[in-house]
């Protein structure tokens, strides 16, 4: 099975949680640390959607706020000598106060991923492996790793919470990172209570041009020669070409995640009435063709759209230094996500 793209967060996780596990038939709590978190669990028969609301209390009515992550199975916290740290889909790298401040955050449990889990059961990625020894993905996993899941698992969140008597339904934000800009889009598209979105990292062509485009862009640097990147691209179109068929899905459920996420985005940001935020680093190629959005908003009239490129950043908003060099020590994500906050109160 092809190897996900996505390099995982490089970060240092600072902040401890405290979970609570909420379940529509039976109530448990389970503890991480500090109060910081609420745990829910929606259960039905096809499914297990997990979700916490990253909070300190539920007293308070408010908005919600949902930040689909990015690809890769990591959960949500990571259990390493008796302490709980947490990832939260990369949420850990927030300004989580200020958020705070006016939004419920809720970010979503990838499918078929534990949670919590034991770092002896993470890759070097961060990525849950049920198996330490051929540290392989769960098949589980593989076969619910595509974009109409992501989107179904978030309405069902959606809905549960517009039940509840502590959400505030008059102003619900939604945005995504990588992959999730995908997820977070097409949410939007469905559920009509969404008033804002947010695209962090975004690529509007989809996924699997980002490498025709490295290709051709390492060889006009001479990093390969042309012959070079004129067989990576053939060989682009031909995975790409068998994502498409049914034999070759039934042998690699993997597939149906490049056939889904790889489509293009750029006809349902122009279908969406609501105010759209984009925010991109220029270090990143799989955002590179996020410089072309604007003529499309300009070509049809709308003047919904936001954006903001942030210079020498690449895709998780980490510096990049002339060398080439990430620094992995003064990541700009609050930076990033308090103007984002800013732009909702316009």
């Amino acid at each position: 099975m092809r190897a996900y793209y996505f390099s995982a967060m490089k970060t240092i996780f600072s902040l401890v949680l405290f979970c609570l596990s909420l379940v529509f038939s039976l109530a448990q709590s389970r503890e991480f640390i500090d109060g910081q978190a609420l745990h829910f669990e929606l259960k039905s028969k096809k499914d297990t959607i997990d979700f916490v609301v990253l909070d300190t209390s539920l007293h308070v009515r408010k908005p919600v706020f949902l930040f689909c992550q990015g690809s890769l199975p990591i959960p949500l916290f990571t259990e390493f000598d008796g302490i709980t740290y947490p990832i939260c889909g990369g949420a850990s790298n927030f300004d989580l106060d200020k958020i705070r401040e006016k939004y419920h955050l809720v970010v979503i449990s990838m499918p078929k991923t534990p949670v919590a889990s034991d770092f002896r059961h993470l890759n070097e990625s961060y990525c849950y492996v049920p198996d330490t020894i051929t540290k392989q993905f769960s098949m589980e996993f593989v076969k619910a790793d595509y974009l109409q899941n992501y989107v179904d698992r978030g309405l069902a969140v959606l809905k549960f919470l517009r039940k509840q008597s502590w959400v505030d339904n008059s102003d619900l934000i939604v945005a995504g990172h990588s992959q999730g800009t995908k997820v977070a889009c097409k949410i939007a598209l469905a559920d009509k209570h969404v008033k804002k979105l947010g695209l962090f990292s975004p690529n509007p062509f989809g996924r699997i041009d980002e490498f025709l485009r490295k290709a051709r862009l390492n060889a006009q640097k001479g990093r390969i020669s042309w012959e070079e990147a004129d067989r990576i691209m053939e060989d682009e179109y031909a995975f790409y070409k068998t994502a498409f068929d049914p034999e070759s899905i039934a042998k690699d459920p993997g597939l149906l995640a490049w056939q889904t996420f790889s489509e293009p985005f750029i006809d349902d940001w122009l279908a969406l009435k609501i105010p759209v935020f984009i925010a991109y680093g220029t270090e990143d190629r799989c955002s590179d063709l996020c410089d072309l959005v604007p003529l499309f908003f300009i070509r049809e009239g709308k003047n919904n759209l936001t954006m903001k490129r942030y210079l020498y950043l690449e895709h998780n908003f980490f510096p990049v230094e002339r060398d080439g060099k990430v620094d992995y020590d003064n990541g700009k994500w609050k930076e990033v996500m308090n103007t984002f906050l800013l732009w909702t109160k316009e």
